[in-house]
């Protein structure tokens, strides 16, 4: 199943890397990017590849993924070197400009995957794909960009704004400003375009777990599967916040039973409304989202 929470934690943070096990959290996003302070890449590189090995895929909590850094910034392939061996999930690419991007890592992990006899194809690839003025004109080239490792799409507003030289990325009322809700739009649509999960952008104020919970639920009824975290307390309002309800799984199993003992109609009646086979494809969405 797509992971519904990715918790960020730092590579270079012993601390924290040592309760990740225990966050909660369906994946793990070790990170070498900008949680780590330049003099300390080298170091999150070594401590990230040696949690990775002490963590046999069988063994595992939670997913393991790394965010590298930018292919832009000279440290990616090294990043990419060091950590394949660990078996990682997959890779969150940030900063990327669009579908060659995400192409170029996945050439590197064809080979790596190869030389240390990890089975082909299995470690994933999840860019941050807004993160660059560029990067938003190419979000519709997913869908026909033929990525076989494409795990999903999720976006990010703190980058793009940086890169605008944008003074802020919120509006008066405190909500996304224009451009950032536009991204994310596009975001949601090309992801399902490219038929992967989208995974909704981090919740600033880890403190505020009942604006989280209602933004992971809205979120949800967008289209969004999952959602990235910055602090182990969000995790668990994430969970919930994405897992469908008792009763939306009630009405689902409903819908299905009533489909598979009418299959020769595409349209039904439940409690007064008419349904045809669009309700029966949401239904069968909701339970696949129901955790074993």
């Amino acid at each position: 199943m797509t992971p519904r929470s990715w918790l960020f934690i730092p590579g270079d943070s012993d601390k924290k890397l040592a309760k990740g096990d225990h966050s909660g959290a369906d994946a793990l996003i070790l990170d070498l990017e900008d949680a780590v302070a330049p003099d300390a890449k080298l170091t999150a590189r070594e401590k990230v590849a040696d949690y990775l090995l002490a963590r046999p895929i069988r063994e595992r909590t939670s997913q393991l993924w790394v965010r590298i850094n930018p292919l832009s910034s000279g440290l990616a392939i090294g990043d990419l070197v060091a950590i394949v061996a660990g078996a990682p999930d997959g890779v969150m690419l940030p900063k990327a400009d669009g579908p060659q991007d995400v192409r170029t890592v996945s050439l590197y992990l064809d080979a790596l995957e190869v030389q240390h006899g990890i089975e082909f194809g299995t470690t994933r690839i999840l860019p941050v794909a807004t993160e660059t003025a560029r990067a938003p004109f190419h979000l519709g080239d997913y869908a026909s960009a033929g990525l076989a490792r494409l795990a999903g799409l999720t976006w990010g507003a703190e980058d793009l704004s940086t890169a605008l030289t944008a003074s802020t990325n919120i509006d008066a009322s405190g909500s996304w400003a224009f451009t950032y809700r536009m991204v994310r739009s596009l975001t949601l649509m090309a992801a399902h375009a490219a038929g992967v999960p989208a995974i909704e952008t981090l919740y600033v104020d880890f403190r505020d777990e009942e604006g989280l919970a209602a933004s992971c639920r809205a979120a949800r009824a967008e289209g969004f599967a999952g959602r990235i975290a910055i602090h182990p307390a969000q995790v668990n309002p994430i969970n919930q916040g994405f897992a469908p309800s008792a009763e939306e799984i009630a009405s689902a199993h409903r819908v299905v039973a009533a489909f598979a003992a009418n299959p020769d109609t595409g349209t039904i009646g439940i409690d007064g409304k008419m349904l045809d086979i669009p309700h029966l494809k949401q239904a069968q969405h909701v339970l696949s989202q129901v955790k074993p």
